[in-house]
C-alpha cells in the first residue's frame, strides 16, 4: 500500500499504461500550398515504407477544425507539420498546430516541423507572411488571447529541430531524409511486447520505477536488476521501458548484450545501435573500434537526457564501452543494467539493486494456469493437484511455469503424472538451456564447486563445505562468492548452502549428460538406480568422484563392492540409509568425505591411509575400538561414532589437531576417554550424550574454541572437570540427567553461555555463584533439581545475587521453591518470555510478577499448593494452572483466552469462563457456578 501510495502523484501526470497509438503519423499542411506536390510525394513515400499515415483528404474544410480530425492528432505518434509559406493564413492549421503541441506535452508525441522553404526565423518572430496573417486574425477575429496562443505555438514549434528545405533544394532527397528519420523514431518509439501473461509484472515495475528516482533530473541514475535466468528480469524492464521511454530526449534499448559482444565486432555494433536510437539517426558513421565508439558516445550524449536499458549485461568491458560513467550521459538520464551476475553491479557502483523475486504461489499458480489451460487455475480437481505439484517443482520461476504449462496443454492426467516424474529426471531442455548459461560463464573450478552442491552440499553447512572444498584444491572462498554473484547458490539464516531446485537439476542434468547411457561414467551419482546398477553390476571407473546413496526407503544393497577398487578419484562417499551385506576392502585415499550408516566391519580397509579425509561419519558401527590407523587422519575435521554401541575407549587422538566436530552421542558402552581430548584445540562441537556408562571425562577440559559441550543422559557422571577455556566461546552446555553434585567454581567463568540445561541433575544443591551472573544467558533450565537450593543464606541479603540481563526462559519445573519472592531475584531487567513452575511446592506467586514485561507464557501444572495468583504481566498470552487444586484467587479484571488448557483425565477442571459481570467462573461437578474471588 506504501509503495503505491508514493506513485499517486506521478499518476495524475501520465498513467502507467502504455499508449496505443491509431497511426504513426499525422501530416499538417497548408493544401492548397502543397497537397498536389510536395504532400502527395512525401505521403506516398511513407506509405511505400509501411508508415501508417493520416492525411486529411477534404479539400474544402469549414471555419472550425473538426472532431475527427482532433482524434486522429491524439491518436498519432508522430506529427510531422509542413511550414508552407502561406500556412499561417488558414486558422485550421494553427489550430492543429496548437492541438499537436498540447499532444506532445501531455502525451509525449513526437514533433517533427518541415520548414518548407521558409526561413525557421520567420516563423519564430512571425515576420512576413506569418506577421500579415497573424495580424489579419486580430483585426478580424477581435481575440488576443487565441492570436497570443496561435504566436506561442508557431515560436515553439520553430524551435523544435526539424528539416529546412531552401527554395533550391532537392525535394526527393530531402524527403527521403524525413522518411529515414520518421522511420528511426518508429522503429525506436515502438513499444515492446512485455508478455503473453504479465503476471506479477506490474508490482515489480513499480518498484524498479521507485528506484529510478524519475523527477529528480539534477542527477545521472543507474539502477542494476539481477537475478538467475529465467526470473524475468527482461520481461520487467520491457514494461519499465514502455512506460516511461518516451518522457526522454531519446532511449534505447540494447538487448542480448552478452550474445551480441561474442562477435568480432560486437560491442561497436552495440555502441552504433545507441547511438542510432538515441540521435534518431537511421545510421551512424562507422565507428572503427571501441575506444572510439567511448568518446564518440560522450561527446554525443553528454548533453541529452536519455534513458537507456543494458539488457543481460555478463561483462565489466561491455559496461565500460556503453555506459562507462555518468558523466557520459546528460542530467536526468537513467540507465538500467540487468545482469545475472550481482558483482557487476557492485563494481559499476550503480546507485540501486533489486534482485528479482520468485513468484507467489498465487502468481504462479496463475500464470502456469494461464499457459497450461488459458484461465486463472484448473476446474478440474485432479489438475488443480497436478498444477500444485508442478508449481512446487517449479519454484516460482516465470520460465518454467510458461514451458512447463504450454508444454502440458491439453494433454491427459496420466501423461501429466509421467511428464513431472520426467522432469524431475531430466530437466525439460528450454529451461535447462537458459539455466546453463550462468554455469557456462563459470571457471572450471567454480564450475566443480556448483556441482558438488548441488549434488552433495545442498542444505549444508557453508563452513562444513568450505573445509571439505578446501581440501580438494578448489579455493572455495572466492568460487563461492563467485556463484553467489551468479545467483546460482543462496546462504540462508542458519549458513546452508540453498539453490533454486531447478538449479539443482540442471547441474545433474550437466552431471548426467556426462555419459547418458552408462552411470560409471560420470562423475558424481546420486539417483538410487544408477548407484545400485554401478555397485552390483561393478561398472566402476576413475571417472566417479562423488557418490550419494539415499534410498526411498534403508533397503539392503546386496554387492561385493568390487566396484569401489576401480574408483581411485572417489572424493566423497556418503551412504545415508543403505545396508551393505558386506565391508569393503578398498577405499580411495583420495576420499574427503567418509559418510556411513552401519558400516558393516570393525575396521577400515588396512590399505585405506585417510590423510585426505576431513569428514568421517561411522554411525550405528560395529567398532569396538577405534585403531592406531585413526591417529594418522590428520586433516580429520568430523568424525561422529554415534550409536557405535560397541565402542568402549576412545583413544589419543592429539595427533588429529584439526578436529572441530567430534561426536560420540549413546555410545552406551563408552566408559574411557583419552585426556587428549579435553585439550583439542580448534574443537567447537563435543558430545557425550547418553553414554550411560561414562563414569569421568578428562580431568580438565581446555579449549579456545568449543561452543557446544553435551554430556546429558551420562547416568553414572558424578564430577564434572575444572574448565580452562581461553575465550568466552562456549554458547549452550548440557549436563542434564547427570549424577552431578557439584560443579566447579571454574564453570562460572563462562560468561558467554547462553543455554544451561541441568535439569534432572537429582543431586545437584549448589549452583556456583559466578552462574547467576551470566551477562548473556538466554534459557536456564532446571527441572526436577530438587535439592537445589537457589540463593544460598549468606547471598540473600545481596540485591543482585542473581543477575542474568538477558534471560528469555527458566524453568524450575518440579523445584522447591518455599519463598516465592525468590522470583524477583531473577532478571532485574525483566527480560523473561516463558517462565515455567509446574509441579513446584511455590504456594502464591508474588505481587510484583506484574513487572516482568516481556512475559507471554507463565506454566503453573500441578501447583497443587498454589492458592493464589494476585496479579499477572501485561503481555501475557498463555497461562496453564490446570491441576492447581488449591487455587482460590487470581486477578481482578484479568481476560485472557488461555487462562486454563483443559485437561480431559481430571474431569473437575473442564472448563473456564468470564461471565458478564468480568468475573471468572469454574465449571466442575462441585464448585459450578461459584465464583473466584477477587
Amino acid at each position: 500500500m506504501a509503495l503505491r501510495a508514493a506513485f499517486s502523484s506521478f499518476s495524475t501526470s501520465f498513467s502507467f499504461s502504455t499508449p496505443k497509438w491509431a497511426y504513426d503519423v499525422f501530416l499538417s499542411f497548408r493544401g492548397e500550398d502543397l497537397r498536389q506536390n510536395f504532400i502527395s510525394h512525401l505521403y506516398d513515400a511513407l506509405c511505400r515504407k509501411g508508415i501508417n499515415t493520416y492525411i486529411d483528404e477534404h479539400l474544402e474544410r469549414g471555419k472550425e477544425i473538426s472532431p475527427g480530425l482532433l482524434k486522429a492528432i491524439g491518436e498519432s505518434r508522430i506529427s510531422i507539420i509542413v511550414l508552407s509559406e502561406n500556412y499561417a493564413s488558414s486558422t485550421w492549421c494553427l489550430d492543429e498546430l496548437t492541438k499537436i503541441l498540447e499532444c506532445k506535452e501531455m502525451k509525449q508525441q513526437i514533433v517533427i516541423p518541415v520548414f518548407y522553404k521558409v526561413d525557421p526565423s520567420v516563423v519564430r518572430n512571425q515576420k512576413e507572411n506569418y506577421g500579415e496573417a497573424l495580424a489579419n486574425y486580430k483585426d478580424k477575429l477581435n481575440d488576443d488571447t487565441k492570436v497570443d496562443t496561435w504566436k506561442s505555438a508557431l515560436k515553439e514549434v520553430a524551435n523544435l529541430s526539424g528539416f529546412h528545405l531552401k527554395k533550391n533544394g532537392n525535394e526527393s532527397e530531402f524527403i527521403h531524409r524525413i522518411i529515414q528519420l520518421v522511420d528511426s523514431k518508429i522503429i525506436n518509439q515502438t513499444y515492446f511486447e512485455v508478455a503473453n501473461h504479465p503476471i506479477g509484472v506490474e508490482s515489480r515495475k513499480l518498484h524498479v520505477y521507485s528506484l529510478l528516482r524519475i523527477g529528480k533530473n539534477n542527477i545521472v541514475h543507474m539502477v542494476g536488476i539481477f537475478g538467475v535466468g529465467g526470473i524475468g528480469k527482461t520481461t520487467i524492464t520491457k514494461a519499465v521501458y514502455n512506460t516511461i521511454s518516451s518522457k526522454f530526449e531519446g532511449s534505447c534499448f540494447l538487448k542480448n548484450i552478452r550474445e551480441t559482444s561474442k562477435s568480432e565486432y560486437g560491442l561497436v555494433q552495440l555502441q552504433e545501435t545507441l547511438l542510432s536510437n538515441i540521435l534518431g539517426e537511421p545510421s551512424v558513421h562507422d565507428i572503427g573500434n571501441i575506444d572510439r565508439g567511448i568518446n564518440v558516445i560522450k561527446n554525443r550524449l553528454r548533453c541529452k537526457r536519455v534513458f537507456i536499458v543494458l539488457d543481460d549485461v555478463d561483462d565489466w568491458g561491455q559496461l565500460k564501452a556503453l555506459a562507462g560513467n555518468r558523466d557520459w550521459f546528460g542530467l536526468g538520464s537513467r540507465i538500467i543494467i540487468t545482469t545475472r551476475d550481482r558483482n557487476l553491479l557492485s563494481n559499476h557502483e550503480v546507485d540501486a539493486t533489486y534482485e528479482v523475486e520468485e513468484l507467489n504461489h498465487y502468481e504462479a499458480l496463475k500464470l502456469f494456469s494461464s499457459c497450461a489451460f488459458e484461465r486463472e487455475k484448473p476446474l478440474d480437481h485432479n489438475y488443480l493437484e497436478l498444477s500444485k505439484r508442478l508449481i512446487r517443482y517449479a519454484g516460482g520461476l516465470p520460465l518454467a511455469l510458461e514451458v512447463l504449462g504450454l508444454d502440458l496443454r491439453g494433454r491427459s492426467i496420466h501423461e501429466w503424472e509421467s511428464a513431472l516424474k520426467e522432469y524431475k529426471r531430466i530437466p525439460h531442455q528450454k529451461i535447462q538451456k537458459i539455466l546453463r548459461m550462468s554455469y557456462d560463464d563459470l571457471r572450471e573450478s567454480e564450475k566443480n564447486i556448483f556441482l558438488d552442491i548441488a549434488c552433495f552440499f545442498k542444505g549444508e553447512n557453508v563452513d562444513y563445505v568450505v573445509k571439505i572444498l578446501d581440501s580438494c584444491g578448489l579455493n572455495p572462498n572466492i568460487g563461492i562468492k563467485k556463484l553467489m554473484d551468479k545467483c546460482l547458490i543462496t546462504i540462508d539464516a542458519c549458513n546452508k548452502f540453498e539453490m533454486h531446485d531447478l538449479l539443482q537439476d540442471m547441474g545433474r542434468e550437466i552431471v548426467r549428460e556426462e555419459s547418458p547411457k552408462e552411470p560409471g561414467g560420470r562423475s558424481r551419482l546420486w539417483y538410487h538406480e544408477d548407484i545400485c546398477h554401478v555397485l552390483e553390476e561393478n561398472t566402476g571407473t576413475e571417472q566417479i568422484e562423488g557418490i550419494l546413496i539415499d534410498l526411498p526407503k534403508e533397503d539392503l544393497i546386496c554387492s561385493s563392492l568390487e566396484a569401489l577398487m576401480k574408483m581411485k578419484n572417489l572424493r566423497y562417499f556418503i551412504n545415508r540409509n543403505a545396508r551393505f551385506s558386506e565391508a569393503p576392502s578398498y577405499l580411495s585415499n583420495e576420499l574427503r568425505v567418509l559418510n556411513w550408516l552401519e558400516y558393516p566391519s570393525q575396521s577400515l580397509p588396512y590399505s585405506f591411509h585417510g590423510n585426505k579425509l576431513v569428514d568421517l561419519r561411522i554411525s550405528d558401527s560395529l567398532f569396538k575400538e577405534l585403531g592406531v590407523g585413526l591417529q594418522n587422519f590428520q586433516n580429520l575435521a568430523r568424525m561422529d561414532f554415534s550409536r557405535s554401541e560397541f565402542l568402549t575407549k576412545i583413544p589419543d587422538l592429539s595427533r588429529i589437531p584439526n578436529l572441530v566436530w567430534l561426536d560420540f552421542s549413546d555410545c552406551t558402552n563408552l566408559v574411557e576417554v583419552h585426556a587428549s581430548v579435553g585439550s583439542l584445540n580448534k574443537l567447537e562441537h563435543l558430545s557425550f550424550a547418553c553414554c550411560t556408562k561414562l563414569t569421568s571425562l578428562p580431568t580438565s577440559l581446555k579449549f579456545r574454541y568449543l561452543k557446544c559441550l553435551r554430556v546429558e543422559g551420562c547416568l553414572r557422571l558424578q564430577n564434572f572437570p575444572e574448565i580452562k577455556f581461553e575465550r568466552e566461546c562456549l554458547r549452550n552446555l548440557s549436563l542434564a540427567n547427570t549424577d552431578i553434585k557439584e560443579l566447579p567454581l571454574s564453570i562460572g567463568h563462562l560468561s558467554g553461555l547462553g543455554v544451561l540445561d541441568l535439569s534432572g541433575c537429582k543431586n545437584l544443591v549448589h549452583l556456583p555463584t559466578g552462574i547467576l551472573r551470566f551477562r548473556h544467558l538466554k534459557a536456564l533450565r532446571l527441572t526436577g533439581c530438587s535439592e537445589l537450593v537457589l540463593i544460598p543464606n549468606n547471598l540473600k541479603d545481596d540485591c543482585c545475587s542473581i543477575d542474568l540481563p538477558e534471560l528469555e526462559s527458566l524453568n524450575l519445573e518440579k523445584c522447591h521453591l518455599p519463598d516465592p519472592d525468590i522470583l524477583m531475584s531473577f532478571n532485574r531487567y525483566f527480560t523473561l518470555r516463558r517462565l515455567n513452575l509446574s509441579g513446584s511446592d511455590i504456594i502464591r506467586l508474588p505481587e510484583s510478577l506484574n513487572k516482568f514485561d516481556e512475559l507471554r507464557t507463565l506454566e503453573l501444572k500441578n501447583c497443587k499448593k498454589l492458592q493464589e495468583i494476585p496479579a499477572l504481566p501485561p503481555k501475557i498470552k498463555v497461562v496453564n494452572a490446570t491441576g492447581c487444586m488449591s487455587l482460590e484467587r487470581f486477578p481482578d479484571g484479568f481476560k485472557i483466552p488461555h487462562f486454563f488448557k483443559s485437561q480431559p483425565r481430571d474431569p473437575r477442571w473442564t472448563k473456564l469462563a468470564q461471565n458478564s459481570n468480568g468475573g471468572i467462573h469454574l465449571a466442575h461437578s462441585s464448585l459450578a457456578g461459584t465464583k473466584f474471588q477477587q
